[in-house]
């Protein structure tokens, strides 16, 4: 089998269920695990990436208003790797590849590839999604195990928190402007023992005002830019702390302000999403999960103005 994946996420999956000499081309911003930048890459971006949050942002709302996609196909190189079967996702065009691009592409080709689209808004639909994936590329029984023990794990942190006081948790998915975090991530919360205060689950992510935000008086405040890791974060982040009204923050008061690599652990549905909740326990009940999270999986941010 030749699988093409336009997903990071459907990379990691296809890893997952222990078929990854099966990729024969995928993004260019695959990264995980290790190696899978060395295959073909069949996208690309009109974005650079380099540029500030508030750039990005300004610069995705200019393509979606002009009605161009933000991101490239390669559907001459697509054709050259011949594939079998082609993953791709409906649920966000500022992520990944539109649907309709993808499948305008796979109509024309003579390999005549089986597509898979994936459009998860929950924790539930993410491991699915891996049995799906797993499935499709022979790998079914392998992936339904594995998928067995990421609940295992899911499980044993939900009973872990059950009964424990929920902080009030404010999850940031972009910094400038700020957006609420949504899909599984309020999911992700709750399973962890605390309360999301700016999405319920599977809700899309919404603009929203660092004045809303100081209202709201998050407890806990977790800053996770979607697509960036913690380092790139904690850069966009040097800011926040001039803010009016930062340091009247129960997270701020408290020291609870805390930067996370979103591109690993929360951004992407993926099963290490898995390791995001567990990520998520040990920063919400530090006496009661064992272990500091693994260094650049999540940081404190200094909440002193510069």
């Amino acid at each position: 089998m030749r699988v093409v994946s336009l997903l990071p996420s459907a990379t990691e999956m296809v890893h997952f269920a222990g078929a990854a000499e099966t990729l024969v081309g995928v993004t260019h911003e695959c990264d995980y695990p290790a190696g899978v930048e060395e295959l073909p890459r069949l996208t690309s971006s009109r974005i650079d990436p380099t540029q500030s949050g508030a750039e990005i942002d300004a610069a995705v709302n200019r393509l979606v208003t002009d009605e161009e996609s933000i991101y490239a196909l390669d559907v001459d190189l697509l054709e050259r790797l011949a594939p079998d079967l082609v993953i791709t996702q409906g649920l966000c065009d500022v992520c990944a590849v539109s649907t309709s691009l993808v499948e305008e592409a796979v109509s024309g080709l003579r390999s005549k590839p089986e597509l898979l689209v994936l459009n998860p808004t929950s924790l539930e639909d993410v491991l699915r999604d891996a049995i799906r994936i797993g499935e499709a590329v022979g790998r079914g029984d392998e992936a339904r195990r594995d998928v067995d023990s990421l609940r295992r794990r899911l499980g044993d942190v939900e009973r872990t928190a059950a009964g424990l006081r929920p902080p009030a948790v404010g999850c940031i998915e972009w910094l400038d402007p700020p957006f609420s975090a949504g899909h599984w991530v309020p999911e992700m919360v709750r399973l962890a023992g605390g309360r999301e205060l700016f999405a319920g689950p599977g809700e899309r992510s919404v603009r929203l005002t660092w004045e809303a935000v100081f209202e709201a008086a998050p407890e806990v405040l977790i800053l996770m830019p979607c697509g960036f890791d913690a380092a790139r974060a904690a850069g966009e982040a040097k800011t926040l702390p001039s803010l009016p009204g930062w340091s009247e923050l129960p997270a701020v008061k408290n020291d609870r302000v805390w930067i996370v690599d979103a591109n690993s652990f929360f951004s992407r549905p993926a099963p290490r999403l898995v390791e995001g909740v567990e990520i998520l326990a040990r920063i919400l009940h530090p006496g009661v999960f064992p272990g500091a999270p693994a260094a650049g999986s999540a940081s404190r941010l200094s909440v002193v103005p510069r």
